[in-house]
Order: C-alpha cells, then sequence, then structure tokens
C-alpha cells in the first residue's frame, strides 16, 4: 500500500508553471516592471482578488524573470503536491501523523499500511546527481554580484531588497545533520546579505555551535525550487528527519540533490539559483525595517552577515519570490493549507483536541481556536498548554480559544457566540506573562518576551460550575427532518446557494476546502 503516492511532475520550478499554465493559473507579463516597489503592488491587488500567478518577464534592471503569486490560492498549493483538489490536505496529514506517533499493530489490516510507510520512507531517501542543472553556469570570488538578480522591495520605508522564498541551508558543525529553512535576507552590498531568523530556528543554533567550535557557518540559499519543496521546509512538524525527507514523502520519491561547488552542503539539483557563502560568528549589520506578516513595519535588528563567494544557475532561470504583509499574502495561504495538514498530527499529540482552526486574519498563527471532547473539570486549560507545547510554531501563538466539540472552529459566528455566552472573564481566563516571543509582535511590552492567554469558552462541568447549567436551545431531530423534506415545496431550495459574508476571507476560503468544492480562481 502506498500511503505517499508519486506525485507527478514535481521535478523543478518550470513543471509547476507549465502545469499552471496549462490550467489557466499563469499570468505572463511582457511589459517592462520595476522590482522596487511597483512588482509586488501588482502582485498584491492580483492576490487580493484571487488571480493567477504571474511571471513577470521584464523585470526592470535584470535579465531574469520573476515568478510570484504562484501558491496564492489553496487550489494552487494542493497542485503543488500532487494533489488534485484541497481536500487531500488532511489525508496527507493523517500519513505524516502515523510517521510521526507510530503505534504497534494490532491487525493485519495495520501491519500492511505500517509496512508501506516504511517502503515509503526508504522511497523518500534523497538521490544525487552529479551534473546538476542548478551549476550550469558558475560565478565565482570578485565576479559574484547581486546587483544582477531582480530582488525586490516590497513596501516604500523596507531598507532595502529582499530574497524570500529561497531555501536556507545550513548543517549541525557536530551532527552534521542539515536544517533547511525559509528566512527572510536583505542584500547590504553587491556579495553581503543579512539572514533573519529566530534565535530558536534551526540556522541560528547552527551558528551558536560553529561559534562555540571557533568555525565558520557554512550557508547556502537555494532560489526557483519545486513548491512541493518549500512547503517541507515550512512544515512544522517535530520528527527526527530532515526536510529534504519530507519533500521525499510529500513527491512520493526521493528528491535530487547535488553537492554545493563551494561547500559542503547539499542543495536541490533543480534549483535555478544557489548562493554559497559563510558567516563569520560574530559578524553582524543592521537589519530592517521591513513590512512583515503582522502588517506592520518591523523594527532594525543586528543580524549575522553572509559574505557570498559563488553563485551557481541553471541557464536562463527564473526568480521566485514573495512578500509579507498583512493578509491576504502568499504565506498566509500556505498557512491554511498547512493547518489542514497538521491536523491529524496534533490530534495525535492532545488526544482531547477535535478540530483547530488558525484564521488567515489573525495572522494565521496568533490567534488559535480548538474544540475539544471535554469530559473532565480543567480539560480547557490542559488543551490549551498542550496546544503551546505541540509544535514549535505554537509557541509565538498568543490567544487560545477553546471550545466544546459542537462549535465550527471555522464559523466566527458560532465561536463568537461562545464567548459571549460562556466565558465568566474572572474563572475562565488563562494569562501567562514573560513568555518567549514572536521578536515581530511589538505589541508586547518588551521585544521576544510576552504574555498570552487561553480564553475557556466551553460548557462549564462539575466544579467548575457553583448553579445549574443553562440548557442549549436546540431543534428536535423530527421538526428538523420535517423542514428538510419541505425546503424545496416551500420554495426556499435557492437561498442554500447563499454564500458566507465575503469579508471572511479565510472562512470564505476554509468552508469551501472542507466542504470539498474548491473551484478555479
Amino acid at each position: 500500500m502506498n500511503l505517499f503516492s508519486k506525485r507527478p511532475g514535481a521535478t523543478d520550478l518550470r513543471d509547476f508553471l507549465s502545469l499552471l499554465e496549462k490550467r489557466g493559473q499563469l499570468k505572463k507579463i511582457r511589459r517592462p516592471v520595476d522590482p522596487d516597489l511597483e512588482l509586488a503592488a501588482i502582485s498584491d491587488r492580483v492576490m487580493g482578488r484571487g488571480g493567477p500567478g504571474l511571471l513577470f518577464e521584464n523585470v526592470i534592471g535584470s535579465k531574469t524573470p520573476v515568478a510570484i503569486n504562484l501558491l496564492g490560492t489553496i487550489e494552487r498549493v494542493a497542485w503543488s503536491m500532487g494533489l488534485e483538489s484541497a481536500d487531500e490536505l488532511e489525508e496527507l496529514g493523517e500519513k505524516l501523523a502515523i510517521l510521526q506517533q507510530p503505534k504497534p499493530p494490532k491487525d493485519l489490516k495495520e501491519t500492511f499500511v505500517l509496512g508501506g510507510l516504511l517502503w515509503d520512507l526508504i522511497k523518500a531517501k534523497p538521490d544525487y546527481d552529479l551534473m546538476p542543472p542548478c551549476q550550469q553556469e558558475v560565478i565565482e570570488r570578485e565576479d559574484v554580484n547581486l546587483d544582477e538578480l531582480p530582488l525586490i522591495r516590497p513596501w516604500p520605508e523596507d531598507a532595502g531588497s529582499i530574497i524570500t522564498l529561497g531555501l536556507v541551508i545550513t548543517k549541525d558543525p557536530e551532527t552534521k545533520i542539515p536544517n533547511v529553512g525559509i528566512y527572510r535576507l536583505q542584500k547590504q552590498s553587491s556579495n553581503t546579505m543579512t539572514v533573519h531568523w529566530l534565535s530558536v530556528r534551526g540556522g541560528a543554533r547552527h551558528l551558536r555551535k560553529a561559534a562555540a567550535m571557533g568555525k565558520k557557518l557554512e550557508i547556502a540559499i537555494a532560489i526557483g525550487v519545486h513548491p512541493l519543496i518549500i512547503l517541507a521546509a515550512a512544515t512544522p512538524i517535530p520528527v527526527e528527519l530532515s526536510e529534504w525527507f519530507f519533500a521525499g514523502l510529500y513527491a512520493g520519491d526521493g528528491i535530487r540533490l547535488t553537492r554545493c561547488k563551494t561547500l559542503n552542503l547539499e542543495v536541490p539539483s533543480h534549483s535555478e539559483i544557489v548562493l554559497e557563502g559563510t558567516i563569520n560568528p560574530g559578524e553582524e549589520m543592521i537589519d530592517g525595517p521591513f513590512g512583515d506578516h503582522m502588517g506592520f513595519y518591523g523594527g532594525e535588528e543586528l543580524s549575522p552577515l553572509i559574505r557570498f563567494h559563488c553563485i551557481t544557475k541553471r541557464k536562463n532561470p527564473i526568480y521566485m519570490t514573495t512578500f509579507s504583509g498583512r493578509p491576504p499574502k502568499e504565506e498566509a495561504i500556505l498557512a491554511i493549507a498547512l493547518n489542514r495538514i497538521y491536523t491529524p498530527i496534533l490530534r495525535r499529540q492532545v488526544t482531547e483536541i477535535v478540530d483547530f482552526y488558525l484564521p488567515m486574519e489573525a495572522l494565521s498563527y496568533k490567534l488559535a481556536i480548538i474544540s475539544i471532547d471535554k469530559s473532565f473539570p480543567g480539560q480547557s486549560k490542559k488543551a490549551a498548554m498542550a496546544f503551546w507545547s505541540a509544535l514549535p510554531q505554537f509557541t509565538y501563538t498568543k490567544i487560545i480559544v477553546v471550545v466544546d466539540k459542537t462549535i465550527n472552529v471555522r464559523d466566527p459566528r458560532q465561536v463568537v457566540w461562545a464567548i459571549a455566552s460562556l466565558v465568566d472573564p474572572k474563572r475562565d481566563l488563562t494569562i501567562i506573562d514573560n513568555t518567549p516571543f514572536d521578536s515581530l509582535d511589538f505589541a508586547s511590552e518588551y521585544i521576544g518576551l510576552g504574555g498570552r492567554i487561553a480564553i475557556d469558552a466551553t460548557t462549564k462541568i462539575g466544579p467548575e460550575k457553583k448553579h445549574e447549567w443553562g440548557k442549549p436551545l436546540q431543534f428536535s431531530e423530527d421538526i428538523i427532518k420535517r423542514v428538510d423534506k419541505r425546503w424545496d415545496e416551500l420554495g426556499l431550495g435557492e437561498i442554500d446557494n447563499n454564500e458566507p459574508n465575503p469579508e471572511l476571507f479565510g472562512y470564505l476560503i476554509d468552508q469551501l476546502l472542507r466542504n470539498k468544492q474548491v473551484t478555479k480562481s
């Protein structure tokens, strides 16, 4: 049984662009466009209207075309993973959950499933190319010039041009295990950039280890890879496997890697562009300010400086990028898709959780709504505490709303009703102060240190209440069935076609996903 089926066309960025063009989801723009502010403004307007991916073929100041907004809809995210519809994302999550917490098989069927998983793990092992496309052209030493790349500057007060969708690849100096992350990089000169990563991220840990050993940290930036690999790098799953393995699982086959020209690091063979460099521990420059996912400009911050000494690329490469800002943005769409993928994983780690939702409007991870199958007093607080520690990304969730399993976490009307009717602020708010926090969130009193709150919006049971609890209103099953039968007879069938408030952008998208009715934008 093949749990992770072979995903056709998951080799490189060009395969995905061809797929989008075939399905009418790619717009090529041949007129000159400025990468400074203009390109992002055009993309933002297209994104806000649910438009297609864009390929700017004539970018001022560079010979390299720019691809953006490729993952601007849930549907296109699903396509990037070889899935035909977005409802298959949670099915993929179920399979990853088995990998995360495998259990001894109970019967022949489960033995068969586990055997299939082991075979998929073997197939997911990366393979290597000796003559990779990403090294068709090699530029070294004094010829390295970042000015030739079409780096964008999205917002008027941004400190400079940036790389956003590059895979940032480092290796643990002790264990030699690689880390693949996606971090923002700011151009500082024609051959240097600063990298902005949080102290808990893999690259930052590797740099601290290198510093302790008195060594430079090797670092490679792979730009223009198949989106499936980007999703693997962005998946916050605490399993002792590299992102290359996850990409292989997503693809149904091992991805192709190659050794860098000047570094002891591996990069995807079909990358469009690869930057190779090193970081001298302690060498830093001011990074920022930049517009970020919070919807504001972040502050200035000392960040590690990368010195690049080699660029390799394909012939006629394509530069892939995106940018941050207040939702909707590509990163918010990716967060919705990842929400569905790791829902089954979260259920296995926090067994009382029935469902959870990270609303796009709440910056994709700042607020979480979780529903639980409540059976004992205090369970809501237990679930909230477990959620905060379940996955690294949830460390920065500052508001959790816990509701009963009868509440649809994707319906804001139901969630607001639960908060308004079931919460006593004196009893049901749990506030924790001075916890590690997202340095981009300036709402907290101190940068990198802030509070968080859990709101218990569940029905109170046992010692949680001191009086009789109200009985919820609901129609009987008989009357609901009677109305169902008479609905068309009463001429009310067309009401079923009414859509939710279109201003609830994330809610609408996720409802389409849940109802298996994702349509082309």
